[in-house]
């Protein structure tokens, strides 16, 4: 047999009995094309039928004792699936109990033909003109406002070997909580002006860098960054909401050999990218770094792995810690550093009002009030609340249980004033609404949403422009002057020269919610609000007292994340340890968690019921077992997939259930069943 004739395949399957390689001959006529990373098309043994997949490797030699099917066809020569990806790829789904073909989806994007050909064409310029593109590129920028030494191992790639400098090169960032200015007129902030010199630097040193960030203002934000440090040849977006070619086109360019800056959301930390130097992530704390799809890993935890597989140097960036990065600080396994000069953020607790009356100042506090009406004298104001929409909640007047949807159980609420009652997750109209507990029909709103606190401001400014900026109506940035910019949490926008002032309202009501991560979750959306405001601007957090409002007001939110972390080493709860919800039919989740119990380290919580047939338990974990529980949940979710499911006598074919689902490190079942994160 020659040599290198034997291709190994990873199909394109979420089947998790097929979440490994299989064995392929390659024809003479596929010789040549047959390279790691192509895409193929393979025969499967049932029904005739095709299989899309990837080439990982070639072999001479097979372990299979029959006769190996033929590639069918190799689809491209371009070698899309880069070596380094599929080892993060394979490392992420076997950490958590996940097929490998899932997250390649996430990571190659749609093929687009006319774009590919046309980069096939351009791989095969000159060395001489790469060589020049090379020379052309930029010094290094300095990293404005840290001290020097702190930074130097992180980007210091000549004086060690990549994988060398230990925790020096594993950092976690305090962002600098202010706006700067990019170009005239532009005002960004500056822990975006951060990781964009942190990139360039690295891009100098002859290295790519992978920037995350959570949403597409933080990406925007950067990209202008980066616009005044670096050729734009040398930056790829690769973004969800880009035309299918553009980031095709932003995803091919880290498979050329030429160093790159790499931005993007959650899925640019599965991009390719060549000596790979620096890994930044921005607020790890928000959940929108958490992949919906299965596996539903989080960005933190792959840009761990590949850290560990590259040797990179790794920075976690933001103005609140999470308990996740506080952790790894207290491993010693990230060194902490935070800027120069007079940098901490002071957030001023003020005691709720008590008023009863249902104007605007009594909800707002007196010292509040006048901070407020002074500082819209000298410029803009934003005022940040909980919820969008006019009432977010409706209530039953009699009872006060809350009002629910007929067809999906879902709170009912009023989008904006004259509007009807609707359901906030599913959108139908309440047209005959009654309470289920005592069937009365009179209800009441609850709690004031953007619309309203809009409203109800503009009524008490007269003289000033109120502006809403919501998930509805986002904004990027908003006009100076005598305005008041209502916010909910996540969507303020940035305003030139920052902020006046900041009124953070809602306080009470956002630690309320049930959640395991509320507190941490609170202090970063107000750090974050925060930090938009101008040098010296009063910040004031309205509701909120104790440990967390002494945290805030003296400057040390990692004081919050400290007390969360030693809270929930006391209880077992992750981040102290790592969880994994395992739902199915009663049956599966017994087998599932049986298998795993009787290991050390291991506890399990539940069943409990989900709906008619299903139920969900929650297996407690030490990280030291994370291998082995997630191997054994694997083999789990392959027998139920692999299991005959029974049929009645004469019933149809229906589409099949899956018995068992596991979702490793999930923070779902720690959170209100009742309520839904909004924006």
């Amino acid at each position: 047999m020659p040599p290198a004739s034997i291709a190994r395949v990873l199909l394109d399957s979420p089947l998790p009995q097929l979440d490994r390689l299989f064995d392929y001959w390659v024809p003479d006529r596929w010789r040549e094309q047959a390279q790691p990373g192509v895409r193929v098309l393979v025969p499967l043994r049932s029904a005739g039928r095709q299989a899309k997949g990837f080439i990982i490797e070639l072999a001479d030699e097979v372990g299979y004792e029959g006769v190996l099917s033929e590639l069918d066809e190799v689809v491209s020569a371009a070698p899309v699936l880069d070596a380094a990806v599929y080892r993060l790829v394979r490392r992420a789904a076997d950490r958590s109990a996940g097929v490998a073909s899932d997250l390649v989806r996430l990571a190659v994007p749609t093929r687009q033909v006319r774009v590919e050909k046309s980069w096939l064409a351009r791989r095969a310029e000159s060395t001489d003109e790469a060589r020049a593109r090379d020379a052309a590129r930029p010094t290094a920028p300095s990293i404005t406002g840290y001290a020097a030494d702190a930074l130097v191992p992180l980007l210091t790639f000549d004086a060690e070997p990549l994988g060398g400098g230990g925790a020096s090169r594993r950092i976690a960032l305090t962002g600098i909580p202010s706006l700067v200015e990019v170009d005239q007129g532009t005002w960004v902030p500056a822990a975006m002006r951060t990781l964009a010199e942190l990139a360039a630097a690295t891009l100098a040193a002859g290295r790519s860098a992978i920037v995350s960030v959570p949403d597409y203002r933080d990406l925007d934000h950067l990209a202008l960054c980066l616009e005044r440090l670096v050729p734009s040849g040398d930056v790829a977006r690769i973004d969800a909401t880009q035309p299918g070619a553009d980031r095709y086109r932003a995803f091919l360019r880290g498979l050329e050999p030429r160093p790159v800056i790499i931005i993007g959301n959650r899925s640019a930390l599965l991009a390719p990218a060549p000596a790979l130097g620096l890994i930044a992530m921005w607020d790890d704390g928000d959940g929108l770094h958490v992949e919906p799809h299965a596996p539903g890993i989080h960005g933190r935890d792959l840009a761990l792995l590949r850290q560990e597989d590259s040797g990179c140097s790794l920075v976690f960036a933001a103005h609140a810690r999470s308990t996740e990065v506080q952790r790894l600080i207290e491993l010693g396994w990230l060194t902490p550093v935070e800027p120069t000069g007079r940098w901490r953020r002071r957030i001023t607790p003020t005691a709720q009002q008590t008023a009863a009356a249902e104007s605007a100042p009594a909800r707002i506090p007196s010292t509040a009030w006048k901070t407020v009406s002074d500082a819209l004298a000298s410029g803009p104001v934003l005022v940040q609340v909980a919820r969008p929409g006019y009432a977010p909640r409706i209530a039953c007047a009699e009872c006060g249980e809350t009002a629910r949807c007929t067809a999906c159980r879902g709170p009912l609420g009023i989008a904006r004033a004259g509007a009807s009652v609707s359901c906030r997750w599913c959108g139908s109209v309440a047209a005959q609404w009654s309470c289920s507990t005592c069937e009365s029909t009179r209800s009441r709103t609850v709690g004031r949403g953007s619309a309203r606190t809009a409203d109800e401001l503009g009524r008490a400014f007269p003289g000033a422009r109120v502006v809403v900026s919501d998930g509805a109506t986002p904004l990027q940035s908003a006009p100076g002057g005598r305005t008041l910019v209502v916010a909910t949490r996540g969507a303020e926008p940035t305003v030139a020269g920052g902020y006046r002032a900041v009124l953070l309202l809602d306080g009470e009501g956002m630690l309320a919610r049930e959640s395991l991560r509320v507190v941490e979750d609170c202090v970063r959306w107000w750090c974050n609000a925060a930090a938009l405001a101008a040098a010296d601007a009063p910040v004031l957090l309205v509701g909120v007292g104790g440990a967390v409002a002494t945290a805030l007001a003296t400057g040390h939110p990692e004081r919050v994340a400290e007390a969360e972390l030693a809270d929930r080493r006391a209880l077992r709860f992750p981040p102290a340890v790592r969880v994994a919800a395992v739902a199915g039919t009663p049956d599966a989740v017994a087998r599932a968690t049986e298998a795993v119990d009787e290991l050390e380290g291991v506890d399990v919580l539940g069943p409990i019921e989900l709906d008619e047939g299903r139920v969900r338990a929650i297996v407690r974990l030490d990280y030291a077992r994370g291998a082995e529980v997630a191997a054994r949940l694997k083999a789990e979710l392959v027998r139920g997939a692999t299991a005959k499911a029974p049929r009645p006598a004469g019933a149809a074919p229906r589409r099949r259930v899956p018995a068992l689902r596991v979702r490793f490190d999930d923070a779902e079942p720690f959170d209100d069943p009742g309520g839904r994160p909004t924006v």
